[in-house]
């Protein structure tokens, strides 16, 4: 019998659009976001929502969970090996961490509405694409930075493409410029019309 040789799993035709450097700076630029002061994202109501829904359970009911686990794990002993503790510590520091973040997003977010037309490309609508390159289709959805996920094909309205796309109709050919100065095209050849439904988790 022949044997098959396994195909090579490829990641999505939009990653490798955006460049695996401009999705590591992306994720860099969020956590950096954790610091800064004069912050003020483009978000829609649901991203907030989302957000304070988050910033609710994790003042309300992690935060106390956490705390008790501090105080149960130190009773057992020699703190500089006590490696309960210490993850205990590090989990709390960690929540603790992104309730900041979340308190900053929030009272520095500029709340935005999609004011794109029946047939436009709009915030979280679905685009099918035609890269012209290699006659490649991939479905992109463009929704707010602090949804973006482009390994399932979420991306930010802030990001080439995305910037690129907002606006546009169907047929339209699309001339994407990237970070690193680099271009290539794609054509629009349909839009699916979409609400935000508040999929993708906040980052």
């Amino acid at each position: 019998m022949q044997k098959i040789a396994e195909q090579p799993l490829r990641p999505p035709r939009i990653f490798a659009t955006i460049g695996i450097e401009s999705f590591m700076r992306e994720h860099r630029k969020k956590r950096k976001r954790k610091d800064a002061l004069s912050m003020n994202d483009e978000l829609t109501a649901q991203d907030i929502q989302k957000m304070q829904a988050e910033l609710d359970d994790r003042r309300l009911r992690l935060m106390p969970e956490l705390i008790e686990e501090v105080k149960r794990t130190r009773a057992f002993g020699d703190l500089s090996e006590n490696f309960e503790y210490k993850a205990a510590k590090q989990a709390q520091n960690r929540n603790r961490s992104r309730i900041r973040y979340l308190e900053r997003m929030i009272k520095s977010a500029h709340v935005i509405e999609d004011k794109a037309g029946a047939d436009e490309v709009g915030l979280f609508d679905k685009v099918e694409l035609l890269f012209e390159d290699d006659e490649d289709t991939e479905t992109v959805q463009v929704v707010t930075t602090v949804r973006c996920d482009p390994l399932s094909g979420r991306i930010s309205c802030k990001a080439p493409l995305g910037k690129a796309l907002l606006g546009r109709k169907a047929g339209d050919e699309v001339s994407v410029t990237t970070e690193e100065g680099g271009s290539y095209t794609v054509r629009i050849k349909s839009i699916t019309k979409e609400e935000d439904n508040g999929d993708g988790p906040i980052l």
